[in-house]
């Protein structure tokens, strides 16, 4: 692993490799920080890792803390809590520590700790992120304990509105984290289900941005080599877990979906979002599950990328049919389930998630812009399982 240690200045400064944590301390200084608040979960709360981090930080003379009242789902109710924490402790950064939701909470406080208009004054809409005091947002170190997300070089946070049940993008370039580190012990804990969903999570963002019709050949190119580190990585880091080099490549992947979807995603991330705001599921699984109903409505607009991808990816057919096959095969190797009831989700609400998609900003970038009619008809394929 020590050749893998080293440090990126792209999109963001990110120092990458196994012990980097212990530079933790150093990165706030870097930034100027001497109070962070360390933002995370609070399963990741309860855990060694937390008490290690908060130690290193009082160590070295920070005036460091934690705020952990965060849903799997943050909600705005959840960040305006942390800001609250933020203010009252007179801290001045924040350490966004954790999976994909404590990263976004994170990011989202630091973006509020120093305005005065609501947090939904800053959905990423038209203008609204000119309405942003940039002088008053906190410094964020980032620190990725998933392979999945990639939030932590992303310019955005994800909440859910739990008024409209809707889940919202929060937006400013700024919001991108000043520094990155990528750590893969961090992620030796993480459960294999966990694993494989957070993984299907970074296929998917690479798998839409590549997808995208939006002219950005760079994004392009960095999707296609992240979706390869997902093919040769994820069975390997959810089949054995303490793989350090695998669970590296995978926080790389990651990092590459969340960089690559610059040039935008499409109608997996448009359903999954309402589904994740009314159903409250796991946004990762509900990519993964959805992935190939997604990629079977657009076929007809997709058809040459699938065949670049597929020699790109040395399958066995480079075609659609051959992405396809290899979706599927993937998704029944990681034991992810083939249908949306399969973990819950009814049918009460076709409609309405319709509806939900065609006005989620993801769907703007999606191949073919489908109606609310047709993202409901993609969604009643995927929550029966008919392929």
């Amino acid at each position: 692993m020590q050749a893998y240690r080293m440090n990126w200045n792209y999109p963001t400064s990110v120092r990458v490799g196994a012990g980097r944590i212990a530079e933790l301390a150093d990165a706030c200084k870097q930034l100027g920080m001497q109070a962070p608040l360390l933002v995370t979960d609070p399963g990741l709360a309860a855990l060694p890792m937390i008490d290690s981090a908060l130690k290193q930080c009082r160590d070295a003379g920070l005036n460091a803390d934690v705020f952990s009242s965060i849903k799997g789902n943050p909600t705005g109710q959840n960040v305006m809590d942390g800001v609250v924490v933020y203010r009252v402790g007179h801290h001045d950064g924040v350490i966004a520590f954790g999976g994909g939701s404590a990263l976004d909470a994170a990011k989202a406080i630091a973006l509020m700790a120093g305005q005065d208009r609501p947090l939904w004054d800053f959905e990423d809409i038209g203008d609204n992120h000119l309405r942003v005091n940039v002088a008053g947002m906190a410094p964020v170190v980032a620190v990725p304990t998933t392979a999945g997300t990639g939030s932590e070089v992303g310019r955005a946070s994800v909440i859910t509105d739990d008024e409209a049940h809707i889940k919202r993008i929060i937006f400013h370039a700024r919001m991108l984290p000043a520094l990155v580190i990528l750590d893969p012990e961090l992620t030796v804990g993480l459960p294999p289900r966990i694993t494989a969903a957070t993984g299907m999570d970074a296929l998917s963002h690479n798998l839409e941005a590549y997808c995208s019709p939006v002219f950005h050949p760079m994004a392009e190119g960095i999707a296609l080599e992240g979706m390869r580190l997902v093919k040769e990585y994820l069975p390997r880091a959810t089949a054995q877990g303490d793989d350090l080099e695998a669970r590296l490549k995978m926080l790389v992947a990651s990092s590459m979906g969340a960089t690559a979807f610059q040039r935008g995603l499409g109608g997996m991330h448009a359903l999954a979002h309402p589904l994740g705001a009314l159903y409250d599921a796991h946004h990762g699984t509900l990519n993964a599950i959805l992935m190939p109903y997604v990629l079977q409505a657009n076929r007809s607009s997709i058809e040459p990328q699938m065949e670049r991808l597929g020699r790109y990816l040395d399958l066995p057919r480079h075609d659609f049919t051959g992405v396809l096959d290899w979706v599927l095969e993937l998704r029944s190797e990681l034991d992810i389930a083939h249908n949306l009831a399969e973990i819950g989700i009814d049918d009460l609400q076709v409609e309405r998630v319709g509806q939900m998609a065609v006005e989620d900003a993801t769907s703007g970038t999606n191949p073919i812009q489908f109606d609310a009619g047709q993202y409901s008809a993609i969604f009643t394929r995927a929550l029966h399982g008919q392929l």
